[in-house]
């Protein structure tokens, strides 16, 4: 962008996950920013208050999974402040027949047995089946999930099924868009971002081979090249239908 200066890059991280999801691209933008986490918050819009209160007065956003909703929320407390917008391995979808018990069994599971019992069940089926044994992969991301613990599990899972409404505000975002899913994501797959994209007026979708839920950490160099596309494009001044 050529005589411009674009936003700092400001990333959110998902459930059970901190600001250790994007060491990666950390490295290749030592300028961002990743919130470290959303602790014992259990309400997405209070979560993207407490971002909003952290952020400099214009951004470049990214949310992974829980992330990309509270991104969404700020798009809509401030969508002036937000200067593009990247939804990674996400949903825009209301809870769903099922959800509730099935995040409360998991729950359960960590009151009764512990945090490591909990990611033992749960992070598995987060990664691409074939990387579920990689530990230079797993062994980082376990860690950063139990050092999160039960009681931020529980306080999140009741942010998730209390999610407002936000499919309705996908149309009305105007600002240079990506969309980013691994073909392996079985908890948020590609046909859902496909959904998410064509929503959005002029959003791109990437769509990273091998990869599962936990994008960031498993494609690392695949997802840093799609954010420095998408921090290339132009900001939006005339109206997305006169492009």
């Amino acid at each position: 962008m050529q005589g411009t200066a674009v936003a700092p890059l400001l990333m959110l991280p998902g459930l059970l996950c901190d600001a250790r999801m994007f060491a990666a691209q950390r490295d290749r933008f030592p300028n961002a920013v990743a919130i470290d986490g959303f602790g014992e918050v259990d309400d997405l819009v209070k979560m993207a208050r407490i971002a909003l209160d952290a952020a400099p007065p214009r951004i470049s956003l990214l949310g992974h999974s829980m992330g990309g909703r509270v991104a969404l929320e700020m798009m809509r407390l401030a969508p002036d402040r937000i200067e593009r917008l990247a939804l990674v391995s996400t949903g825009v979808h209301e809870r769903r027949p099922g959800e509730a018990p099935k995040r409360h069994a998991l729950l359960q599971l960590g009151r009764t047995w512990g945090a490591e019992t909990l990611v033992d069940h749960w992070l598995p089926g987060m990664v691409a089946p074939d990387r579920a044994d990689d530990m230079a992969l797993i062994g980082p991301l376990h860690e950063m999930c139990v050092d999160a613990g039960v009681d931020t599990f529980a306080a999140q899972i009741a942010a998730l099924l209390g999610r407002p409404e936000v499919a309705s505000l996908l149309p009305t975002i105007r600002c240079p868009t990506l969309v980013m899913v691994g073909t392996e994501d079985a908890w948020s797959p590609p046909a859902q971002h496909e959904q998410i994209a064509a929503a959005i007026p002029g959003a791109g979708l990437r769509v990273i081979p091998g990869a599962g839920h936990m994008l960031p950490a498993e494609a690392p160099d695949a997802v840093n090249d799609a954010i420095a596309d998408w921090l290339a494009l132009r900001p939006y001044t005339d109206p997305v239908s006169d492009r």
